[in-house]
């Protein structure tokens, strides 16, 4: 199989969304769990598709200053708020890497969203500089983790709070409450929902995925760009459209503890399901 390159290129992809990965492939999460997380990363399964080995992580860079100015006056010019880190790889592989591409473009114009799982912790000093810019960490957590990797996605979102915007991205699913297994992970999936902070992610299984072969999700084909896919969902409503007419612009647009209150009617309904559970 092929390996990325490690030029670093400022890409969009079929949902509108601008990436510039610091690190493609994830030799972490494909080590944590064969398949990737969940035995279904979205990115593994795309990444094998067009010929990549997505378990070797490859870092990025710019060649040279002239190609770093190209990519700040790019994303200057991109119609969207935000450009997005860790779509096809996760930056905590080497966050000293990371946040060397973040000095070379946190003069831009546009906020960053940094997609991660923390596979690596990021240093006290990393946290100081990150105070300095006008970045949105997205922590991905699921009730599908293992559960010391769940906590420590939980701990690291927490940690990042006095820092910078943290936001819980929670990968859920309509869990089959009449599966014991089921019934027990969605007492987990109440209980992430009920940070401060959230963001809902659809997860997207092939059949054959244990977890649907099992039993312990309920799915369905949705309409996901140009075709139908098998998705669960926890909340029916949850986006699966363009990102320029998502509302919540992975956590922009979604109030967090150190600059807002709280959202109390998603505590409530956390709390409320998991009274159900009584």
């Amino acid at each position: 199989m092929r390996e990325y390159n490690t030029r670093i290129a400022l890409v969009k992809n079929s949902r509108g969304i601008y990436s510039l990965d610091t690190v493609m492939g994830c030799a972490s999460g494909m080590a944590n769990e064969p398949g990737g997380c969940y035995g279904d990363c979205y990115s593994a399964n795309a990444s094998r598709r067009y010929g990549y080995d997505f378990s070797k992580s490859v870092l990025r860079s710019f060649e040279s200053e002239a190609h770093r100015r190209l990519i700040v006056n790019h994303i200057n010019r991109i119609p969207l708020d935000f450009v997005r880190i860790g779509s096809s790889g996760d930056p905590s592989e080497d966050w000293e890497h990371t946040i060397g591409i973040l000095k070379g473009i946190d003069k831009c114009n546009k906020q960053i969203v940094i997609i991660t799982r923390h596979w690596n912790e990021l240093t006290d000093a990393h946290l100081k500089y990150l105070g300095t810019i006008n970045v949105v960490f997205n922590t991905s957590a699921s009730a599908l983790d293992k559960p010391e990797v769940r906590e420590h996605c939980v701990a690291q979102y927490k940690r990042l709070k006095p820092w910078c915007k943290s936001i819980m991205r929670v990968v859920s699913c309509d869990f089959n409450l009449n599966n014991q297994r089921g019934r027990a992970m969605a007492r987990v999936q109440a209980g992430l929902f009920a940070n401060d902070a959230t963001i809902d992610t659809v997860f997207r299984p092939n059949k054959r995925n244990p977890l649907v072969t099992d039993g312990v999700i309920n799915v369905n084909r949705a309409k996901f760009m140009n075709g139908l896919h098998l998705v669960s969902k926890n909340n029916p409503s949850t986006y699966l459209g363009k990102c320029s007419t998502c509302h919540e612009m992975c956590g922009l647009n979604v109030k967090a503890e150190r600059n807002y209150p709280t959202k109390p009617g998603i505590v409530k309904q956390a709390r409320l399901f998991k009274r159900s559970f009584a």
